[in-house]
């Protein structure tokens, strides 16, 4: 959407407001403004500056590339770059990445959008022999581990693990407001597998493992995600990496036996 065609920038930061539940004074005494100047920005009566944009976008917990946009809306450039993943600058980030994927066991990179960006051969060992037209670029994780020609049918928690993965994308999709999120859980909710609140919890469970078969073993693994913790750009601030380790001895055995 080009400037030209977008809404105001006060339309912009009134949706947003609104999204996050807030009161126009309760914002504006997040932000440190009066209601009056903030109800003048979102009616256009008054233009904000940047520095009060950024203010309002940060208290709103705003996506920083929806925070390029509020800026360009309102006349500003955009304060946050877009760097390519393979750009030299990235290099720090790129050394990172490779640290985390060195590791024995499975982990990936995915974006905002749970498009694979790395794999290493632990996780890929786990795709196993799912349909080729799921491992075609781009590659949606969540569409990979859920369809029926997936991974699916050799989850032995289907239910449990499908229930956590559409109730983590439902989150997401509601804070960010990507359309795109919203497609892509109307699509998990359609395949087989169980219900949206089918998270059962068992006794004994301190964290809800991923239980899977791998030719003749069952793993057990814990899943956990890291994200860039001060990122300002916003190919940095869009990428995760999900992480999954042993919940057992018998898994960890599994792991280290070459696939």
């Amino acid at each position: 959407m080009s400037v030209a065609t977008q809404p105001p920038v006060g339309t912009l930061l009134r949706t947003w407001r609104e999204h996050r539940r807030l009161s126009q004074l309760e914002l504006a005494g997040d932000a440190e403004i009066s209601t009056r100047h903030l109800s003048f920005i979102e009616t256009s009566r008054s233009k904000p500056s940047r520095d009060t944009l950024l203010k309002l976008s940060e208290r709103l917990d705003v996506p920083l590339r929806e925070r390029n946009r509020l800026l360009m809306a309102a006349g500003f450039a955009p304060l946050f770059s877009q760097a390519p993943l393979d750009a030299p600058v990235m290099s720090p980030v790129r050394d990172v990445l490779r640290a985390i994927l060195q590791g024995p066991f499975p982990a990936v990179v995915v974006d905002r959008r749970w498009t694979l960006v790395e794999a290493n051969a632990s996780a890929l060992r786990l795709i196993g022999d799912v349909d080729p037209s799921l491992r075609t670029p781009p590659v949606n994780t969540l569409r990979l581990t859920l369809h029926p020609r997936g991974m699916a049918p050799r989850i032995v928690n289907l239910a449990q693990w499908r229930a956590h993965l559409l109730d983590r994308l439902r989150r997401e999709a509601e804070f960010s407001r990507d359309p795109q999120l919203t497609a892509l859980l109307e699509e998990l909710r359609s395949y087989p597998g169980g219900d949206d609140d089918d998270l059962e919890i068992h006794a004994g469970e301190l964290v809800i493992p991923l239980r899977i078969r791998d030719n003749k073993h069952e793993l057990a693994l814990l899943g956990t995600v890291a994200t860039f913790g001060t990122p300002v750009d916003v190919t940095v601030a869009d990428l995760m990496v999900e992480s999954f380790f042993p919940a057992d001895e018998a898994t960890a055995k599994a792991l280290t036996i070459p696939g």
